[in-house]
């Protein structure tokens, strides 16, 4: 199914309903932009019909993702605290580095993510040029705007990973 959903940037596809959302700038846009975006999307439920195992695993980690990305960080300072203020004998130091674990999940997460980014992008532009959607000067804008998203995904991989190594740093030089 496909629908039309509000907000700038908010295309996705939904493996759960098996929908995919358009922005109405994409849904209404005749662009190459929009023709990428939108055959992006039909890659990921392709991928979904497929059974593309990093696009399954994602979308089992998105709970705890959505939790992790705010609450990690949370509990690493609280055992930061807690073993500062309470002396808690290496019970806040625990609590700190299972808040890294936790974060941890999110920079998993961001890795796992640009397999199937990237791998939907390669399959948009291969459908687009076999059934004659774009031609070759459309394919390369199109190839333009979804390697410029493709490296949204590779910023915030790189992100996520800096910050889980931030804490990691911060928790091993408290024990100097």
């Amino acid at each position: 199914m496909v629908e039309e959903t509000q907000g700038f940037l908010s295309d996705h596809y939904d493996p759960r309903s098996r929908t995919l959302r358009l922005s109405p700038d994409v849904a209404r846009r005749p662009s190459v932009a929009s023709v990428g975006v939108a055959a992006h999307e039909a890659g990921h439920a392709l991928q979904h019909a497929k059974g593309y195992v990093p696009l399954q695993l994602r979308s089992e980690m998105v709970p705890a993702v959505q939790f992790g990305s705010w609450l990690g960080p949370i509990i690493i300072i609280g055992g930061i605290f807690l073993e500062m203020f309470m002396q808690a004998s290496g019970l806040g130091m625990a609590v700190a580095w299972f808040g890294v674990a936790v974060y941890a999940l999110v920079a998993l997460f961001s890795v796992i993510t640009l397999p199937v980014e990237l791998d939907a992008s390669s399959r948009a532009k291969q459908l687009l040029y076999q059934y004659n959607i774009v031609d070759k000067q459309e394919l390369a804008g199109v190839s333009s705007v979804l390697n410029a998203a493709a490296w949204t995904y590779v910023v915030a991989a790189i992100a996520a990973l800096l910050e889980l190594a931030r804490w990691i740093f911060i928790l091993t030089a408290r024990r100097d």
